[in-house]
């Protein structure tokens, strides 16, 4: 696993970042690790701390729902390090809405976010993985891809279009040595559950779901983890 190039979407927080950390830590000066987000100068600090560890680490200030940004920013990461051979698709928003509540521009914002993000970033990277018969393809779902939840009508639609595009690619993809997996987590510690009232014991830690990030990845070749869904252990949340 030398210099093993990982894209990280989301990487700027949250589970994004944990993720980005537990590749450093596992591959060393092994990982090149390319950091995507909107904010750069929380890229720039989740860069360093995978830097310690030893891992060559670049980042770009990306909105990935944007397609005219993702094909320029694919487009350097290619031409800087020549392939990606992991990727993680963890992009994402969640904000809670009643049905009837819910807006088109913020129904539009939160699937674009969720979906659209993924399917660009995956369209523009996995054609070279399939040319050299060679990658993990990761997509970030959620429990709400897998069952529904009231007062989220925008994310779970949006959740379950990330299953449903991490089903299609590896039907698709089997036969090219591509391996895909759909993650979907339930409550995780990060920003948005701060003032929740949630008491944080209650929730899985970023940092324990982005190990399971890597316990896939480091599989044998032969085996695919096609789905793995992953709760707090009360599993009430």
């Amino acid at each position: 696993m030398k210099s093993t190039v990982i894209l990280v979407t989301g990487a700027s927080q949250g589970i994004g970042a944990a993720i980005a950390k537990v590749f450093a830590k596992q591959l060393g000066k092994g990982a090149r690790l390319v950091l995507m987000a909107r904010n750069l100068a929380k890229l720039a600090a989740v860069a360093r701390a995978c830097e310690r560890s030893g891992a060559k680490t670049e980042v770009f200030m990306c909105d990935v729902a944007d397609e005219d940004m993702v094909a320029s920013m694919t487009a350097e990461v290619l031409k800087r390090f020549g392939r990606v051979d992991v990727l993680i698709n963890n992009a994402g928003v969640f904000e809670a809405a009643p049905f009837t509540e819910t807006t088109v521009a913020d129904f539009d914002r939160i699937v674009a976010a969720n979906l659209r993000s993924a399917f660009l970033v995956t369209r523009a990277l996995v054609p070279a993985m399939v040319a050299r018969k060679h990658g993990d393809v990761f997509f970030m779902s959620s429990i709400a891809g897998l069952g529904a939840y009231p007062n989220s009508a925008a994310y779970c639609a949006a959740k379950f279009g990330v299953t449903g595009l991490a089903a299609v690619l590896r039907a698709e993809t089997r036969e090219h040595g591509v391996r895909v997996c759909c993650v979907h987590p339930g409550a995780t510690w990060s920003p948005s559950w701060s003032g929740s009232g949630v008491a944080e014991e209650r929730i899985m830690p970023a940092a324990d779901v982005a190990r399971a990030f890597w316990d896939v990845y480091r599989l044998g070749r032969n085996t695919v983890v096609e789905e793995i869904v992953l709760r707090p252990q009360r599993g009430d949340l």
